[in-house]
Parts: structure tokens; C-alpha cells; sequence
């Protein structure tokens, strides 16, 4: 394959109360709890021998503070990027499933079955979603050849970026599993991408569990 051009550190953010209950967080500004205080700690000692030259993080409060927990480690200050915002989820965000299926049926299996063109109530598209994260993830590849850049974003745009880089459709983006506080990596080389590493979380195992 060559030398890679690119090394990409996909991590997601550390755990909110809104992720412990499984509500649908989008762009609800929420911070991290107790354990993603913790997770993002553990998450910017890991980063200490990676050598990273660039740290982006979305304005959404919760990957900024684990990305800040991350610069208070390295030194390397983060530069704030809101295409890797979470997909808004509108009119339903604060909401579980469950909850859902019993306020708005309709329009839940009406999303689902079309994720790419229905969004949720004054929320996202997959395919607005997709096309502010391909600018994001083409801009990154373009500005840090040859260097190692972390990127702290959520689980919906590192899934949808997992697929453009590895030419799937981003409506399989669900098959990934990203858990919070995770690292995920990709080495991108002028033929294509290569995942290195998919939801890693070893370094988290002393951060206690949720409650």
C-alpha cells in the first residue's frame, strides 16, 4: 500500500447521563457525567504516546470536554470543528425509543425506513448528515499529510465517516458499534483507507461501570 498519508483517531466522546439512559442526544448541548469525566481522563492519557500534530473536537460540549481533558495532557490545543456535530435529531431529541414508539409512531418507522431522505421532526438527513462530514473528513485528509490527527466527535458522524472512508454506504453505518470513550483508527493512503482499530476500549477498563 505505501506509506500512508493520513492516520486518523476516531474518538467518540465520554459518557453523558443522556447516553446511560439511551435518549437520543443530537444537538442538545449535554455535558459529560462522572464517568465520562473519567473515560475522557483515561482517553488523554492513552493519546500521550500517539503523536498526534492536530486535535479537532465538535462544539457540542460533551467532545470538547474530552477533548480539553486531552490538551490538558498533551499540550496540543484543539481546534473546534461543528461539521462533526451529532446528527440532529430534532423534535426528538431527550426522548428514548421506547418513547418514541409510543409519541410518534409514525414518523419513527417513516425515518427509519429512509433514514438518507426523511429526517426526524425539525431534525437531520442521513444525507445532510453524510455531506458535512465528507467535507470534514476531506478537508482533514487535504491539511495533514503525512501527520496524526485525533478527532473527538459522536457515534453517529464517526460511524458515517467509517463508511466514507472505507467506500460503503453510509446508511450501513448502524453495523459499527462506537461505544463512549473509544478509539477507533484509520490509515488512509492514496489507494484507499485501512482500519487499523474498531472501538477500542482497553484503555477504560478501570473507569467503573455505569449505574
Amino acid at each position: 500500500m505505501g506509506i500512508h498519508v493520513v492516520r486518523l483517531l476516531l474518538i467518540r466522546h465520554g459518557e453523558t447521563h443522556w447516553n446511560a439512559a439511551a435518549r437520543f442526544q443530537g444537538h442538545s448541548d449535554v455535558p459529560l457525567n462522572e464517568r465520562g469525566q473519567q473515560q475522557a481522563a483515561a482517553l488523554a492519557q492513552a493519546m500521550v504516546g500517539e503523536s498526534i500534530q492536530a486535535l479537532y473536537a465538535s462544539d457540542l460540549q460533551r467532545a470538547w470536554e474530552t477533548a480539553q481533558a486531552m490538551t490538558a495532557v498533551t499540550g496540543l490545543a484543539a481546534q473546534p470543528e461543528p461539521r462533526l456535530r451529532e446528527m440532529s435529531f430534532g423534535g426528538w431529541e431527550g426522548f428514548t425509543y421506547g418513547d418514541l414508539e409510543q409519541r410518534d409512531p409514525r414518523a419513527l418507522t417513516a425515518w427509519q425506513a429512509d433514514p438518507i431522505r426523511v429526517s426526524p421532526p425539525r431534525g437531520e438527513t442521513l444525507s445532510q448528515v453524510t455531506g458535512r462530514v465528507r467535507e470534514a473528513y476531506g478537508d482533514m485528509v487535504c491539511n495533514h499529510q503525512g501527520e496524526t490527527v485525533a478527532l473527538v466527535a459522536h457515534g453517529g458522524t464517526l460511524r458515517v465517516l467509517l463508511c466514507l472512508a472505507l467506500g460503503l454506504a453510509p446508511r450501513s453505518h448502524w453495523q459499527w458499534m462506537i461505544e463512549p470513550g473509544s478509539i477507533s483508527e484509520l490509515r488512509i493512503y492514496e489507494q484507499g483507507a485501512i482500519l487499523a482499530r474498531l472501538n477500542d476500549i482497553h484503555h477504560l477498563r478501570e473507569t467503573p461501570p455505569s449505574p
